[in-house]
């Protein structure tokens, strides 16, 4: 309780966790939507060209630029999708009252892989890059480029979760239901 106002700072919800999986799951759509479909389409003097961010890392691999392109690969498709799916490893036997297997392995691993998606750095270079562009062609955002926005908000309210506080969840199901089940 703050002691100025009297109204409530913070609220302990043992369920808290089971919200992340729906978002989760939105999450895990959107990163699909995201690399399956053009970011942008350009029209630059009526050659139209159109890319996916597999492409792009293609495009910097091909133009000697090996280690840009692995950097981007794995900050923005191999982390992100690699902690999304250790998250997704963890809630679904949780939302069971399972206790997931190597379930501390996986909650470290999250920890240390979390510093290196970048979604939202690669989504603001490629705002920039847009806006920069659009002076000198015509410039259509792609499906995934709206998805990658809506991802990086998702991601946001996934990421404001510290995975440690499974364990409090965890604990908390132990509690009350007993023992988890393994």
């Amino acid at each position: 309780m703050c002691l100025r106002c009297g109204g409530q700072l913070y609220r302990e919800n043992n369920r808290a966790y089971r919200r992340l999986l729906p978002l989760l799951l939105g999450a895990l759509i959107l990163f699909l939507l995201s690399n399956a479909y053009p970011i942008v389409e350009m029209d630059l003097k009526g050659v139209r060209s159109q890319t996916t961010l597999l492409d792009s890392v293609q495009a910097l691999y091909a133009d000697n630029m090996a280690l840009i392109a692995i950097l981007v690969f794995i900050t923005t498709i191999l982390f992100p999708l690699v902690e999304m799916l250790m998250l997704l490893y963890l809630l679904i036997p949780m939302a069971r009252h399972r206790t997931p297997a190597n379930f501390a392995r996986v909650v470290r691993c999250i920890q240390r892989t979390r510093p290196w998606g970048m979604i939202e750095v690669f989504m603001v270079g490629v705002l920039v890059t847009v806006a920069k562009l659009s002076a000198m062609a015509e410039v259509l955002p792609g499906i995934a480029l709206w998805s990658f926005a809506t991802l990086v908000v998702v991601l946001a309210v996934l990421m404001a979760f510290d995975p440690r506080d499974l364990w409090q969840y965890l604990d908390n199901d132990q509690c009350r239901d007993g023992e988890l089940s393994r």
